[in-house]
């Protein structure tokens, strides 16, 4: 099958009204639905280390235990998974209900992650309120220092900084133009693929050269095709003519 470039070319320059009209709705809809459905979303987050690290020399100087600082990274992994249980968020819920969340909001919106491989660990909660999601991230952070000791029998976490407000909070979603953009392009492609198709099922005969690859004969007369203007023009001048012929054959009487 031979493809002419030229004659699609030509066939989406005829219709350049229809791509940019269907382009441009589908754009501006989408500018508007991403607009009007955009939440920002906050985060804040704490950092609390897991230190248990020294013990007592011979001469009662505290020493540092390189072999309990693989253990406590190793810890960390057990407390991330322990913080996100009721034995631990039902502390917070009880303890902050000024919060007003539940143990469930609060699994699904706090997040608890170690930095680097090293021994901190970071408490990160995201919410519609960058003042409640400070609030939350300092309440987990303050029942993680009291409980775990609690539930592990060994009291090595410490807070190293708290979450605070901001005077101008920037959300962590930001607002994206990856729709509007995926918008404009799928449009049109679609638009002109079904320009394509249309004139691949039109099956009227429109240059000499599709009549002479259907009949394999040349055509024998012309229509030309006439513009309705012009064709109204044309009407008008000759009823004009006309009355003027009537109104001439009246002075003769």
């Amino acid at each position: 099958m031979e493809i002419n470039l030229k004659e699609y070319f030509m066939l989406i320059k005829k219709r350049w009204w229809l791509i940019v009209l269907v382009v441009s709705v589908c754009t501006l809809l989408t500018t508007l639905y991403s607009r009007s459905n955009y939440v920002p979303i906050y985060q804040a987050s704490t950092k609390l280390i897991v230190n248990k690290t020294s013990e007592q020399g011979q001469l009662g100087k505290e020493q540092i235990d390189f072999g309990a600082i693989g253990v406590n990274m190793s810890l960390i992994n057990t407390y991330k998974e322990i913080i996100k249980t009721p034995a631990i968020m039902d502390k917070v819920v009880q303890r902050n209900p000024d919060l007003h969340v539940t143990t469930d909001q609060l699994i699904s919106i706090v997040n608890v992650t170690n930095l680097n491989e090293t021994q901190v660990m970071s408490v990160v909660v995201r919410h519609l309120s960058h003042e409640r999601a400070v609030r939350i991230a300092n309440a987990v952070s303050d029942v993680i220092q009291t409980e775990i000791p609690n539930i592990m029998k060994v009291d090595n976490i410490t807070i190293l900084n708290r979450a605070k407000v901001q005077d101008n909070p920037t959300p962590v979603n930001q607002k994206s133009n990856q729709y509007i953009i995926l918008s404009f392009v799928g449009s049109l492609a679609a638009t002109i693929g079904i320009i394509l198709l249309l004139d691949a099922l039109d099956d009227t005969l429109k240059t000499d050269e599709d009549i002479r690859e259907i009949f394999e004969l040349a055509p024998l007369a012309y229509v030309p095709k006439m513009k309705s203007s012009l064709l109204y023009a044309k009407r008008k001048r000759k009823v004009k003519n006309r009355e003027e012929e009537l109104a001439y054959a009246k002075t003769i009487y």
